[in-house]
Formats: structure tokens, C-alpha cells, sequence
């Protein structure tokens, strides 16, 4: 009996070693298959083919974009002129850095077109000429729609990309185009408006522009105009405001505001890019700083590149955390672009460039897009929780409107 128990034992152990091995090699190959199966889910490890493939399943959103003044100053505004699908580079030169065949190159996935009008029509018809602007993108929007899709909201702007279309929001450059008028700003708001940037390059009685650092801000016109922007969602653009302004706006504000085209002032100082302290506020503000394109903007030179473009989405990054930074390249509406970010359609470059830098892939998902539909959703929240607030009725002094260069004055008064 003793033999045949220790025969037993042995034939027992032989059997668990047995199992031990053969469970051991069929976790290997579990493994390996699992790990064989995550490679091939998360795309390919080519740097510019893995950017490709990041931004054809991750929505791109470009924060500002001049083509409609392109239109303007090419076409006369001329719309049935102008074919988008033409080769524009070809029509209009070099200076031309957007048409359909090159934003499908870029994968760009959402716009934000920019309504621009220059600050020599501030008092005069800036008004009348902003609403020739907004006719022009929702024009160009519906002249095209296998290609655009008119958003006003984050949901929207999902909406579109999920149908392979470019979705287009748009964002007024500049609070001279509201002639210091609330009702205005509402029904530019009615007309899709998303964004108001408070200035361009010129003051308005409410607000001091880029370049003024001394300045006042905002005054209380300018912070009850925030107010009535909160309650109504529109987005606080402060790219072309003075130092002053924007703290005088953060201070104010109760929604994420947005930089829709300004890059970093500690790699280029310049009064157009965004200082480390504010940078820091607009993270605690739970905003957004969309980097401009503009070589002046970005080596501070008539010549720049893409890695220094990339240097200034890398410091915000560093400065204010990755939920702070986007996309804002500004074509159409400069006349300097980087070495490699030449048009709409090298957007993957850029994102090529991160990847090399070691980048996520939820980090650059966070750049592209994420970040600036978080802030368009927080603007929506704020709404919501001021639906029951009284529309603001406030108005500027008409002491502190310059009336001698309004449109028609000087007829009134003879």
C-alpha cells in the first residue's frame, strides 16, 4: 500500500506541474493577444499617422478664422464669386490659407468663424458692417452643406462631427461692432453669435484694448455688459484686451471665459499673448487659451515655425495645466505663418510634433477639441442657472461716445 500511495503522489504532482505550465503559457497568450489587440485599437505609431488618426476620431475645434473678411477684401463680399472648393491659393495667392479641399486635409472638425470688422467703423457703420459679415458666414455655411453645418452649442458642435461635417459657430471680433449696445449684443446673440471679443486693437468707452497696459479696464458698463453676457451664454473672449481688462473681466465674469487667438507672453512678448498670472487665472476660471498661429505672436519676428508654435502650447500647458490650452491659428486673417503651419490643412503636423514631445493621447484630444466644448458648456450652465435674471437695460453716457464721427451726424445737426 505504501508503494502505490507514493505512486499516486507522483502522478498527482506530475498533473499540477502539468496544469501549472500549460495555465501559465495560455495567460501568456492572453496577454500577448491583449496587448497585440490594445496596439492595434490605439492607432498607428507613426507620429504624423497617429496625429491623422487621433484627429479623425477626436473632433478638431480652430477658435478663430478670417475667411469671411478674406470674402470681404478679395471678393467684395461677393459670395456667388467664390467657389470653396477651388483651389484658393491658386485664385487669391499665398495669402489665401483657407478653401474646403484644404480643411478636409487639415481634419479640422469644428470653426469657429471670426466676424471682423475694423476699428475705423467704430461710431460710424460698424454695426451695419458686422451684419454684412454675418451674412457672409451663414451664406457661405448653407452654399455648402455636404461640407459645413451651422452649431450654436457644444451638442451641436458634436452633432456635426459625427456626420463627417465641419461644424460653424461664430464669434464677433471686437465690442466696437455692438455700437456700446446691449440690445444689440442680444440680437447679434439671435443671429448665432457665440463669442464677443470686448475689443480689437481700439478701445471701446467700456473696455481698453491690447497695448494700453495702463489703462482702466473694464468700467461699469463693461462689467454690467459681462454680466448680460453670462445670462444670455455668450462666451467672454478676452484675445485683444488689455491686462487690466482681463482682470477686471475675470474678476467679473461667473462663466469659463476663452482666448480665441492668443499665444503665450513668456515665449513672445508681445501685448497680444497672455501673461503667466493670467494664464493661471483663466485656469482656476475653468477657461480656455486657444494659441494663435501669427509669427509675430509666436517668435515675436517676421519668421517662425512650428516647433516654437508648439513651445507656447507646451508652456501653457506647463503654466495652467493641460485643460487650459487649444487651438486658435488665426488664417485668414495675418499675413505671416510658421514654417510648417502654412494653412488649414497642417493641422496634423502640429499634433505630429506633440506626439514626439510625448504627448497622450487624451492630453491631445484635451487640445483639439475637449477643452473648448467644456467651456461652451459651462457658458450653457451658467445660462441656465440665470434663466429667471431680468435682461440688463443699462446704457453708455453718451458723454463717453465719441458722437462727432457717428454716420450721419453732422447732417442731423445742420
Amino acid at each position: 500500500m505504501h508503494e502505490s500511495f507514493v505512486g499516486e503522489n507522483k502522478n498527482r504532482r506530475k498533473w499540477i506541474i502539468i496544469g501549472i505550465v500549460g495555465g501559465i503559457v495560455a495567460l501568456a497568450i492572453i496577454i500577448g493577444l491583449s496587448v497585440g489587440l490594445t496596439r492595434k485599437s490605439s492607432g498607428p505609431s507613426d507620429a504624423f499617422e497617429r496625429a491623422k488618426w487621433i484627429l479623425e476620431n477626436n473632433i478638431l475645434i480652430d477658435g478663430h478664422n478670417d475667411l469671411a473678411w478674406r470674402i470681404l477684401a478679395k471678393a467684395k463680399s461677393k459670395l456667388n464669386n467664390v467657389n470653396l472648393n477651388d483651389d484658393l491659393k491658386k485664385v487669391w495667392g499665398n495669402i489665401s490659407h483657407t478653401d474646403i479641399s484644404r480643411l478636409k486635409e487639415g481634419l479640422l472638425g469644428g470653426q469657429f468663424w471670426a466676424l471682423y470688422v475694423g476699428c475705423k467703423q467704430q461710431y460710424r457703420d460698424a454695426v451695419r458692417a458686422a451684419l454684412e459679415q454675418a451674412d457672409i458666414i451663414r451664406r457661405f455655411i448653407a452654399k455648402y452643406p455636404n461640407v459645413f453645418e451651422y452649431a450654436t452649442t457644444a451638442d451641436q458642435v458634436e452633432e456635426a462631427f459625427t456626420k463627417g461635417k465641419i461644424a460653424s459657430l461664430i464669434g464677433m471680433e471686437g465690442g466696437h461692432m455692438i455700437d456700446s449696445s446691449l440690445a444689440a449684443l442680444r440680437m447679434f446673440y439671435e443671429l448665432g453669435v457665440r463669442y464677443l471679443t470686448l475689443t480689437h486693437n481700439c478701445a471701446t468707452p467700456w473696455a481698453t484694448e491690447n497695448g494700453n497696459e495702463n489703462s482702466f479696464g473694464l468700467t461699469d458698463f463693461g462689467k454690467r455688459l459681462i454680466k448680460e453676457m453670462n445670462r444670455m451664454g455668450m462666451i467672454l473672449d478676452l484675445s485683444h484686451v488689455s491686462v487690466n481688462t482681463m482682470k477686471d473681466a475675470l474678476d467679473t465674469t461667473k462663466a469659463p471665459v476663452m482666448y480665441s487667438h492668443s499665444s503665450a507672453r513668456a515665449k513672445c512678448d508681445s501685448f497680444r499673448n497672455v501673461p503667466d498670472d493670467i494664464l493661471r487665472r483663466v485656469k482656476d476660471n475653468g477657461g480656455v487659451v486657444m494659441v494663435n498661429f501669427y509669427n509675430r505672436f509666436i517668435s515675436c519676428n517676421s519668421k517662425a515655425n512650428l516647433t516654437q508654435v508648439a513651445d507656447h502650447i507646451d508652456h501653457i500647458k506647463q503654466t495652467a495645466g493641460i485643460d487650459t490650452v487649444g487651438i486658435g491659428g488665426d488664417y485668414d486673417g495675418v499675413d505671416l505663418t510658421p514654417i510648417g503651419l502654412e494653412d488649414v490643412s497642417t493641422y496634423p503636423k502640429l499634433f505630429a510634433e506633440l506626439i514626439r514631445r510625448n504627448w497622450s493621447d487624451e492630453d491631445l484630444i484635451k487640445l483639439a477639441g475637449k477643452n473648448i466644448l467644456r467651456v461652451m458648456r459651462g457658458v450653457e450652465k451658467i445660462k441656465e442657472s440665470m434663466a429667471n435674471d431680468p435682461v440688463i437695460e443699462d446704457q453708455v453716457e453718451e458723454k463717453d461716445l465719441n458722437m462727432t464721427c457717428r454716420t450721419g451726424f453732422e447732417e442731423a445737426i445742420s
